[in-house]
């Protein structure tokens, strides 16, 4: 059980019986004996959908929080390449780490386990040790917990993601659970030879000498736990989460389309569930309206498809209709039409200030989602005082803000080579060793173990620049935290070379501006524009009666890709009202100007 933020001490307290009667139904499968210390390991396939997750847990039953001792091995499905582990200690105290893995854990089964002694523990993938905390918060883990597997959908959107009940039903798959007690000296198994096993469960059934169901629910989980969702089929234990009408190992719906994402000469269509890919790849099944599908591919995860298409225009709006689609269950989903997210390719150099707002040339921090093209996934924002100082920054106020335990963040980018800078600051400790993490790009190690403090000391600026390749279309920065919580303050992405201006309406031979993005937009909104050649620039925008409410001289500006940020003030730095307005970027040879629409 994972609960991320601090809730009402009646939910602390106790589990609630499942007479609250939520709107779905999970699982949960426990053991009735306590254990304290040992190693336990399961060989499990999570169900990979965004908004829940799949556990592997020891957990001691409390009635204050300050007995609180967990440890976790967590799989959310917002996630594909990512597993997180957490030893909650005495009050409640989160201790995450995300593991970066080779591999999309939904796609099939491994092996998750820990080693639990009272010096360490240690979390393992496939048989090897990927993870060990020590320390002080260790030795507090102390008390018996209960082994423990479930499912739930958590109240949680910024740490699991976005929940749909179109993905139900789900399904997590659990293949054999062991346990092996802590026997230092005379063991024969795990690390050093410290434990024996004790039991294997091949869960081929329902064992009621060792194992109970769980029927209780708690707060910030959006299930009850119901027995009738624990489900022993051709040799595997399943957890399912349902709805409250059609519970265990069933699926009486067909597969829904969830969200569509299109590109220049492409879109991306993401299913609720695994599809049969020969209805999934016929581009019979698919229409947009006033495009041509030229081809249907489905992707690995048998639940994303790839469409190649006429040219679209992403300044249009256009619906997709999609027909057909069948799943494991040999269901056919109702014709369905979803309104496609269209995509509003970037400029570079991109500047983001994360975890603050826009200043400057940054662009302000956001949740990545098929909507937009970079972002973070999870974690919390912090701001400082804006009349902190922070050394070596030349007074850049991107340094006072930061994002914080996140693992991922994320910008979609056109395959080629970037110079990425990371900028950090530690504005919060006042010693080393207090906060300390991993930095990896495009899944390569950059700094290990990186303590900022020790680097540069408090209030001072430290910067990290790397030149790498990417070839998935997704420039990938992950942070594992060792000691802390991660963090970061900004970030600069520089295209070197290959794919500049791909999939974009932009063209080097000549001028263009393209449509502000978002539109309609409250607060701010990007424009962006490609110069033929070096030229003097301004920026105007027009009311209704053609009056010049704003303008602004840009000065020389280089031949190339370039944007701006417009945060909707007039000449005398006065908010403007809601309605339609003209923005028009100038030069000498060249003029283009179109339309907005401010929304208040």
């Amino acid at each position: 059980m994972k609960i991320q933020f601090l809730l009402p001490l009646a939910f602390l307290f106790l589990f609630i019986n499942s007479a609250s009667a939520k709107t779905y139904k999970g699982a949960e499968y426990r053991t009735k004996e306590a254990f304290t210390y040992g190693k336990f390991e399961t060989r499990m396939k999570p169900a990979g959908k965004e908004g829940m997750l799949a556990s592997f847990f020891t957990y001691h039953e409390i009635t204050s929080t300050m007995d609180w001792n967990e440890i976790d091995i967590e799989i959310l499905g917002r996630y594909t390449n990512d597993v997180q582990f957490n030893p909650i200690t005495k009050g409640q105290v989160n201790h995450v780490r995300h593991e970066l893995t080779a591999f999309n854990p939904a796609f099939d089964y491994h092996d998750y386990g820990f080693e639990w002694t009272p010096d360490y523990v240690a979390w393992f993938i496939d048989g090897k040790e990927v993870h060990r905390q020590t320390g002080d918060h260790i030795k507090t883990l102390d008390l018996p917990q209960k082994l423990m597997m479930n499912v739930w959908n958590p109240d949680y959107e910024n740490w699991v993601g976005v929940w749909s009940d179109k993905v139900l039903p789900a399904f997590s798959y659990y293949d054999w659970v062991k346990y092996s007690a802590y026997t230092p000296g005379t063991g024969n198994y795990g690390t050093g030879n410290n434990f024996t096993v004790l039991w294997t469960d091949e869960l081929d059934s329902f064992d009621t000498t060792r194992w109970e169901k769980g029927v209780h629910t708690f707060g910030g989980n959006n299930c009850d736990f119901i027995e009738e969702n624990i489900i022993f089929v051709n040799g595997k234990m399943i957890l399912a989460l349902t709805d409250n009408v059609t519970l265990g190992y069933k699926d009486i719906k067909g597969p829904a389309p969830l969200k569509a994402r299109a590109e220049k000469n492409r879109v991306t269509l993401f299913f609720s569930e695994e599809i049969n890919p020969v209805n999934g790849s016929n581009k019979a099944n698919y229409s947009i309206p006033g495009i041509t599908v030229q081809s249907a591919k489905v992707k690995d995860d048998f639940r994303t498809v790839e469409l190649t298409t006429s040219d679209i225009n992403l300044s249009n709006s256009y619906n997709i209709i999609v027909l057909n689609q069948k799943d494991n269950f040999g269901n056919i989903g109702s014709p369905a039409a979803i309104t496609m997210q269209n995509s509003h390719p970037l400029s570079f150099p991109l500047k983001v200030n994360i975890g603050g707002a826009a200043v400057g040339d940054f662009l302000p921090d956001q949740e990545f989602s098929e909507k937009v093209e970079y972002g973070f996934l999870s974690g919390s924002e912090k701001i400082f005082p804006p009349d902190m100082v922070v050394a070596n920054s030349n007074g850049d106020s991107v340094y006072h803000s930061e994002r914080n335990d996140f693992p991922t963040y994320r910008v979609r980018v056109p395959n080629g080579t970037y110079k990425v800078t990371m900028m950090f600051a530690e504005n919060y400790y006042n010693a080393a060793s207090k906060r300390v993490f991993d930095v990896l790009v495009e899944n390569k190690m950059i700094e290990d173990n990186l303590d900022i403090f020790a680097k540069v000391g408090v209030n001072s600026a430290y910067k990290i620049t790397v030149t790498t390749e990417v070839l998935d279309e997704m420039l990938d920065l992950y942070f594992q935290t060792e000691i802390g919580l991660n963090l970061i303050n900004g970030l600069i992405v520089e295209q070197i070379e290959v794919g500049i201006n791909e999939g974009s309406s932009l063209q080097p031979e000549k001028f263009q501006m393209e449509q502000n993005y978002p539109n309609p937009f409250n607060g701010m909104t990007t424009i962006k524009f490609y110069l033929p050649k070096s030229e003097r620039i301004d920026f105007r925008v027009f009311n209704l009666l053609g009056e010049n409410i704003f303008s602004k001289d840009l000065g020389e500006m280089e031949k190339g890709a370039h944007h701006l940020n417009w945060n909707t003030e007039d000449n005398f730095k006065s908010p403007l009202s809601s309605g339609i307005y003209f923005y028009q970027i100038r030069g000498d040879e060249i003029s283009d100007t179109k339309k907005l629409v401010l929304l208040k």
